[in-house]
């Protein structure tokens, strides 16, 4: 079964790697690339934004103070984010998600994630995301409200599936048929709610966030088992009327 049209598998606005901000000629190195500049422009220009976005939103006038404040030159940050403040908001977001996969892939961490029952490497690694934007929570609420609109939804869906696809891989997921396609689509309705929910939490430590992934873990989990049952009696019939079939050998 072939999943070249997975949403989330193919580059979307936002979503290239970047390194660091850095000049365009190394000290000992060759000239950098366009496409490398661009990309240290991006990771430059979103560390410059976030302090402003709490006050302008993910808009063009953020985009031009960090542009001001960093020095990049405006033609090289139109080409970093010619789409602008949802170019930026999703720079963000796919951003948040590298950093989740380099932490869960870190010795210690994927030591801990295989010692672990699925439904809690699942919720640490929502969690663990969480953590990465916890200093950002007002870019994120910003990011939300935009990707939100009609006109962005479908960026914004790409953006949460590529989450959700990152987690599931991270955990080890080798699913290769429609099951695949079920657990990044639940979790990234998990992932969603568990946004909006942590957005209005102001428990120490996120504790109401925390308890709330783990509750909607347990609904999941629950309703895994609920549809595993449903498919066992299917599996038994298949395989009565597979051996009733005229012409078989009865054993």
């Amino acid at each position: 079964m072939t999943r070249t049209t997975r949403m989330g598998k193919g580059k979307t606005r936002g979503a290239n790697d970047a390194g660091d901000a850095g000049d365009a000629n190394g000290p000992n190195g060759p000239e950098k690339t366009e496409t490398e500049r661009v990309a240290d422009a991006r990771e430059t220009l979103l560390d410059a934004v976030l302090p402003n976005v709490a006050f302008d939103g993910w808009s063009a006038k953020a985009l031009a103070a960090a542009t001001e404040e960093s020095g990049i030159d405006p033609g090289l940050a139109r080409l970093a984010f010619p789409h602008g403040g949802v170019d930026m908001a999703l720079a963000f977001h796919y951003r948040a998600d590298r950093r989740l996969v380099e932490a869960l892939e870190t010795p210690e961490e994927a030591a801990s994630l295989a010692s672990m029952r699925i439904r809690d490497r699942i919720a640490h690694a929502v969690l663990r995301r969480i953590d990465l934007i916890a200093d950002d929570r007002e870019a994120v609420r910003r990011g939300a409200a935009l990707l939100g609109l009609p006109v962005h939804a479908g960026e914004g869906l790409k953006a949460v599936w590529h989450t959700a696809d990152a987690i599931w891989t991270a955990c080890g997921d080798a699913s290769d048929d429609y099951n695949w396609y079920t657990k990044r689509a639940i979790l990234s309705a998990v992932y969603s709610t568990t946004v909006l929910f942590w957005l209005g939490d102001r428990s120490p430590g996120f504790e109401k966030t925390r308890g709330f992934v783990d509750r909607r873990i347990e609904n999941v989990m629950s309703f895994e088992k609920a549809k595993a049952a449903m498919r066992e009696p299917g599996r038994i019939l298949a395989r009565a009327m597979g051996r009733a079939k005229p012409g078989r050998t009865q054993t």
